[in-house]
């Protein structure tokens, strides 16, 4: 939305200048209750500033609804939201300032440029779909879900505007009588029923935002709220222009009982189903236009595939099945889609007759297991993307229990070692062929992936009661240890440094199991250690009542203490670089990161590097200066520890995503949907992202998901199917 300055008479007309320490820079729309401005923060930062309208202000009826708005709006994920930034609803004139997200509202989209596409709106009903998930799961009902609440931001629909929404337990309640919402969007409950409304409604919402997108008008449609409000409750929808796989799950969504209705979930796994072209990537600008092309030239193919898949199919059933073990090869080529792109585009402009002709895709069963059809050559000679899943056909314990869960793995000399639920494996990192399995006892479920240390993969088992020292090429077992007395673990180098219940802490030689000292290490109460790759050294880190943390750095080795430092703030050590600390630094609210902190041993200088926004429940990689974070919400932001400053930040809309991994191009994150995602590590952008791999349990929440791991241009992830892939990390626009 563009800014506009404000004109006109009255007392809203003279636009103030500040909320709060926001300075008030042009207005982006109006409302009923108050005025959205643009506005910036003194570092700088664009955000989005809800002012209250003077009358409003006054009545304190309003004021409690405003104070209900922003708790609302914190309650709710950032990742399909615009965050809470900062509020004051004590203000004489109340404000909310949330993060700017450029990007136009489906209103003005559809507006502007007419109804969206098929394509388009299977990804805006599963947005949708998604955000209404995180917003109900908080036990939030929006209750004005419209086009104009709706941003078309780059990164996918983020819902916004909590106005009127209501906690479960709020205690503000509507009055008798009081209708409130928009009328052509609202669900027959909120007519019939307005102090009964619940998730459900949203959903209706949800309904007519859809026929709204795909016809420019809404399901029922009058110049009179009162004839609106009759149809919604008594009629049945209008649906003409609605496609023809969209619509049944829209009728679904406009069922005159709440009950009758799917949940998010139910919504987001039909969706799957609608169309094999169902694709999350349509968000990023690049792909953009490629995929809308990509789904212009599918269309126009299916038209003439009428007369030609007769003859096709024979062809087809006489293709040979994959080989047993050998990675399930997916190519995604860039050469593929531009075929497709220009293709389409021959079509359009010349408007003759089309000569439907089968290009190797990633459906395409012409294809052998090393991703090549027909003797054509692959995308990039040197590395092709592949896929497998190293549960299938394994025997013995765990076996038939289905896709082994999501596979956690370790990048080893060309190999990839993978623990799933009763099973290691290893897989080749070039193709993806599994090269041993060895089954564990009693389906164990290991929550991490293999640590290598003494030249041996260590997989800790049976819910952290046993670790198995594994031979990386073999998969045989060489010494396995009882950890039912050890609640710490931690692999230092070549040593393995277990933490008994009463603070003993054991060095264990990882070539051999056997113990070689154990002691108590002198002023640690805790002795839980951390460590990084490439850092001799391990460290533990104690909180005290006083704000205070103390970093204690031993020697794995003997035990013995090389340093000891009490440094200032709640702290967390996250990574190692040029031989100094990277730690972040713990807000007063319980799970927030408001700053990073570098900290070098040898001058004793610590940098403190202040974050725009704080982030909830941070997880973060360092590569080099850089440290990249990833909040729950899906905000992403990299700071540079020398330059001592916030670089950029990005709001993806990935929910709970992993630890990223970086390796100086890009930076790259898992999504509990199986997705691989890549942002430009210089300019903060998405510009690739995998297709979902979502496991038979889709609807299930991943307590923790594993990290990729980006080796020599290459990125290696597991997904909830049970699949472990490889896409090149140097060309993420093409996967």
């Amino acid at each position: 939305m563009t800014p506009q300055r404000n004109t006109g008479a009255g007392a809203e007309a003279e636009l103030p200048e500040y909320a709060g320490h926001y300075r008030l820079d042009g207005r982006l729309g109006s409302g009923g209750m108050g005025v959205v401005h643009l506005a910036r923060s003194t570092s700088g930062m664009k955000v989005a500033v809800k002012v209250v309208h003077a009358q409003f202000a006054r009545d304190p009826e309003f004021r409690g609804r405003f104070r209900q708005e922003v708790a609302a709006a914190r309650r709710v994920s950032g990742a399909f939201t615009a965050p809470v930034v900062d509020a004051d609803p004590e203000a004489e004139r109340p404000w909310m300032a949330t993060l700017f997200i450029p990007g136009s509202t489906l209103a003005e989209q559809v507006k502007q440029n007419g109804p969206m596409r098929a394509g388009e709106l299977r990804r805006l009903m599963a947005g949708l779909a998604e955000a209404l998930r995180d917003i109900h799961r908080v036990g939030v009902v929006h209750r004005d879900l419209k086009p104009s609440n709706v941003l078309l931001a780059e990164d996918g629909p983020k819902v916004i505007d909590f106005g009127i929404s209501r906690p479960k337990d709020s205690e503000l309640r509507t009055e008798t009588g009081k209708l409130i919402g928009t009328p052509p969007f609202m669900a027959p409950e909120q007519f019939r029923r307005p102090r009964e409304v619940g998730p459900a409604a949203d959903i209706f919402a949800l309904g007519s935002v859809m026929v709204h997108a795909a016809t420019g008008r809404g399901p029922f449609d009058s110049d009179s709220p009162y004839v609106v409000a009759y149809q919604v409750v008594h009629d049945e929808p209008d649906l003409t222009g609605v496609p023809g796989n969209l619509a049944p799950l829209v009728v679904r969504c406009l069922a005159k009982e709440p009950e009758d209705r799917p949940t998010p979930d139910e919504l987001m796994r039909e969706l799957r189903s609608v169309a094999a072209s169902y694709d999350t990537q349509a968000f990023i600008p690049s792909q953009r236009a490629l995929a809308e092309a990509e789904s212009e030239a599918e269309a126009e193919s299916a038209g003439a595939s009428e007369s030609a898949g007769a003859s096709r199919q024979p062809e087809r059933a006489q293709e040979p099945a994959a080989a047993p073990d050998r990675a399930e090869v997916r190519p995604r080529s860039r050469r593929r889609r531009l075929a497709l792109a220009v293709g389409a585009l021959v079509v359009v402009l010349s408007g003759g007759a089309v000569l439907a002709t089968q290009l190797p895709g990633e459906d395409d069963p012409g294809r052998d297991a090393r991703g090549k059809a027909g003797g054509s050559q692959s995308a990039s000679p040197a590395f092709t993307p592949w896929s497998t899943r190293p549960a299938k056909g394994s025997t013995g314990a765990g076996a038939g229990t289905g896709t082994g869960g999501m596979p956690r793995c370790t990048y080893d000399a060309r190999r990839l070692l993978c623990v799933q639920k009763g099973l290691v494996s290893a897989v080749d990192a070039s193709d993806g062929r599994v090269l041993w399995r060895h089954v564990l006892t009693d389906d164990d479920g290991p929550s991490q992936a293999p640590v290598l240390s003494g030249g041996l993969a260590q997989v800790i088992t049976h819910s952290g009661k046993r670790m198995e020292a594994l031979d990386p090429a073999s998969g045989a077992t060489r010494w396995q240890r009882d950890l039912s007395d050890y609640p710490g673990v931690r692999s230092v180098g070549g040593t393995l440094l277990l933490t008994a219940a009463d603070n003993t802490v054991t060095g264990v030689d990882a070539a051999t199991g056997k113990s070689v000292w154990s002691r108590r290490i002198p002023g640690l109460s805790e002795p839980y250690f951390t460590a990084f790759p490439k850092d001799p050294l391990a460290y533990a880190a104690t909180t005290s009542d006083d704000g205070h943390t103390r970093i204690t750095a031993v020697d794995p080795a003997t035990g013995k203490v090389r340093w000891d430092e009490r440094l200032s703030g709640t702290l967390r050590l996250v990574g190692t670089t040029d031989g100094s600390l990277v730690l972040l630094s713990q807000g007063a609210d319980y799970g927030t990161v408001d700053a990073v902190v570098r900290y070098s041993p040898q001058d004793k200088k610590s940098l403190r590097v202040k974050l725009r926004v704080a982030l909830q429940e941070a997880q973060a990689t360092v590569q080099g200066d850089r440290v990249y974070l990833l909040a729950f919400d899906g905000s992403l932001v990299a700071v540079d520890t020398v330059l001592g400053k916030q670089v950029w930040s990005l709001q993806t809309s990935v929910s709970r995503g992993s630890v990223p991994a970086a390796d100086g191009e890009h930076v790259y994150f898992s999504a509990a949907d199986g997705r691989l995602l890549a942002v430009d590590a210089e300019k903060g952008k998405l510009v690739g992202q995998t297709q979902l791999r979502l496991g038979a349990n889709s609807d299930e929440v991943v307590a923790t998901l594993p990290a990729p791991e980006a080796v020599d241009g290459h990125v290696y992830a597991g997904a909830p199917d049970g699949t472990v892939f490889a896409v090149d990390g140097r060309d993420p626009t093409g996967w």
